[in-house]
C-alpha cells in the first residue's frame, strides 16, 4: 500500500503524521556566533601541511638538585633554524656571560596586570630589547642566558591535591610563552627557571652551576669583569615624587646573585635604556661580617663558672648555638641536650637530669624563648642543687635565617643534617620571645654576639648570600 498524504517515514522506518497543513511551521534556529579565542594564524597553521610547518626550536629538560629530590629545574634550549647554528654556536668557548631575569626585566604582560592571563599576554619589556640580546650574541661575543625564578610552576603536581586546575596546567602555558620568546630572539640561548626553594633559587648559585657545566665552563674560563647579571630584583629604595618617582623592588634576589658569582650586576633600566644607578638596601648585608682570622686562643670563650651548672641557651633558629657548642663547650666537658635530636621536651628533661645525677654539666641547646619554659629548667637546677646560667644568643633575625639556609643546603657545614626551616620557625620564636632576667633564678645572663667561626674555604660558601 502507498503511504498516506498525511504520513513520512521517520528516519527509524515508522511512521508518523506529518504536521496539518493549516498548522505553523517553525522557523529553523538561528546560527549563533561561535565566541572562540583562535587567532587567523593558528587556523593558517592548521591547514599547514606537517611538512611545510615550522619546527619547535626549542627543547625542554628537568633537573633535580641532587638530595633524593624530584626535579625543580625546567631548563629550556633553543637553537635557531640554520642547521649549523649548534656547530658554529659551540666552535668558540664564549667566555663573557650576558644573564638576565625574565619577568619585568626581558619582558612583561601585555595586558597590564601583575601576572599574565594567557600564554600570549606578553610584550617586551622595552622595544630595544630582542635587538639588544642579538647584538651581545652576534656581535659581541657573549653567552647568552636566562635565569627565572618560577615559584608558581610546579613540574609533577600531585593529582590528589587539592589546587585549582589552572595551577595545574601553568606549566604547558609558561613553556609555550617561553617558546614564543624565544624563537623571536632567534639566538642559540638557554633559559633555566628554578621552581623550588633550593639551591636552584635565586639567589643561591644553583642555574649559575648548571649553566657552567652545560657550557663546559671552568671558573678561570669567565670573564667576569665583562660578564653581566641583570634582573630587576635589585632592592632598590622608593623614590615616591617627583618625575622619576618609583617604587620600592620587592627584594634584592638578582642584585645578591651577581654578587654570589662574582660579577658586575644592572637595572633593567640601567642596562637597556642608559638610566643611572637608584639608592638600594638590603635587609641583611654581609658587608657587615667579613671574614676575620680568629685570634690566637680561639676567639671568645665562654669561662667555666661552676665545677658543675646548667648553661641554658636562649636564641633563634640558626642562631649559632650549636656551633658555640660543639666548638667552645664540648672541650669543656658539657654535656648537649638537644629537642632536636631528642625529639620531646620531656625527653630532654631526663636526659639532663641523668647527666646531671652523673655529676656532668649540661648545656641546654633549644630555643627557650620565653620565661615560662626557662621557669622549668630553673627548676631542674634547683632540684639537683646546681647554678644555672642563660647564654643569650642575640643574633637578628635575618642573620639566622640566612644562618639555617647555609647549614641546609651545604652537607659540609651541616654534620646533623638539618633540615631547612619554615618562616614560622623564626617569626613563632619572635613572637613568644621575652628578654632573659637574672631574676628568673639565673646565676647571670651572658649575652653572646655573633661572630663567624670557621675556615676561610667555610667562609667562602657562608659569605654568600642564601635567603
Amino acid at each position: 500500500m502507498a503511504p498516506s498524504k498525511n504520513t513520512r517515514p521517520s528516519p527509524s522506518g515508522t511512521k508518523r503524521p506529518a504536521p496539518d497543513s493549516d498548522r505553523a511551521i517553525s522557523p529553523p534556529p538561528l546560527k549563533r556566533k561561535t565566541q572562540a579565542a583562535i587567532s587567523k594564524s593558528a587556523v593558517a597553521n592548521f591547514f599547514t601541511p606537517t611538512s611545510q610547518k615550522a619546527k619547535d626550536r626549542t627543547t625542554w629538560a628537568e633537573r633535580a638538585p641532587g638530595d633524593d629530590s624530584g626535579p625543580t629545574l625546567l631548563v629550556a634550549k633553543y637553537l635557531p633554524e640554520n642547521p649549523d647554528a649548534g656547530v658554529r654556536d659551540t666552535a668558540v668557548k664564549r667566555q663573557k656571560i650576558a644573564a638576565f631575569d625574565l619577568d619585568s626585566t626581558l619582558i612583561t604582560t601585555a595586558s597590564g596586570k601583575r601576572y599574565p592571563d594567557d600564554p600570549a599576554d606578553w610584550k617586551w619589556w622595552h622595544h630595544t630589547v630582542p635587538g639588544r640580546l642579538q647584538q651581545l650574541y652576534n656581535e659581541e661575543g657573549y653567552r647568552v642566558v636566562i635565569f627565572t625564578n618560577q615559584g608558581g610552576l610546579t613540574l609533577h603536581p600531585d593529582p590528589k591535591a587539592k589546587a585549582p586546575k589552572s595551577a595545574k596546567n601553568r606549566v604547558p602555558a609558561f613553556k609555550q610563552k617561553c617558546g614564543a620568546v624565544l624563537s623571536q630572539l632567534d639566538i642559540p640561548i638557554t633559559l633555566y627557571a628554578a621552581t623550588g626553594k633550593d639551591i636552584y633559587r635565586k639567589p643561591r648559585p644553583g642555574m649559575w652551576t648548571e649553566m657552567k657545566d652545560d657550557y663546559d665552563l671552568a671558573e678561570s674560563d669567565i670573564d667576569r669583569e665583562n660578564s653581566v647579571f641583570v634582573g630587576d630584583a635589585g632592592g632598590r629604595t622608593a623614590e615616591p615624587k617627583g618625575p622619576g618617582a618609583a617604587a620600592k623592588d620587592f627584594s634584592c634576589s638578582d642584585r645578591n646573585l651577581a654578587h654570589n658569582i662574582g660579577i658586575k650586576y644592572q637595572t633593567p633600566e640601567e642596562f637597556f635604556l642608559g638610566e643611572q644607578p637608584r639608592d638600594f638596601t638590603r635587609d641583611f648585608d654581609l658587608d657587615n661580617f667579613p671574614f676575620a682570622e680568629e685570634e690566637e686562643g680561639g676567639g671568645m670563650r665562654l669561662e667555666k663558672a661552676n665545677d658543675q651548672d646548667i648553661l641554658l641557651f636562649v636564641g633563634l633558629p640558626g642562631a649559632g648555638k650549636s656551633t658555640f657548642y660543639w666548638k667552645y663547650l664540648k672541650p669543656l666537658g658539657y654535656e648537649r641536650v638537644n629537642q632536636d635530636t631528642l625529639k620531646s621536651k620531656d625527653k630532654c628533661f631526663k636526659a639532663a637530669a641523668d647527666f646531671l645525677q652523673q655529676g656532668d654539666s649540661v648545656a641546654v641547646d633549644n630555643t627557650n624563648a620565653d620565661a615560662n619554659t626557662r621557669s622549668q629548667w630553673v627548676a631542674l637546677a634547683r632540684k639537683h642543687q646546681v647554678p644555672i646560667r642563660c647564654l643569650w644568643f642575640k643574633t637578628p633575625l635575618q642573620l639566622c635565617e640566612h644562618n639555617a639556609t647555609v647549614r641546609s643546603l651545604n652537607k659540609g657545614l651541616n654534620p646533623e643534617a638539618r633540615q631547612a626551616l619554615p618562616r614560622i620557625a623564626f617569626s613563632g620564636f619572635s613572637s613568644r620571645f621575652k628578654e632573659p632576667k637574672v631574676e628568673e633564678g639565673f646565676q647571670d645572663v651572658v649575652p653572646m654576639h655573633f661572630k663567624f667561626r670557621g675556615s676561610k674555604e667555610e667562609y667562602d660558601i657562608w659569605g654568600r648570600y642564601w635567603v
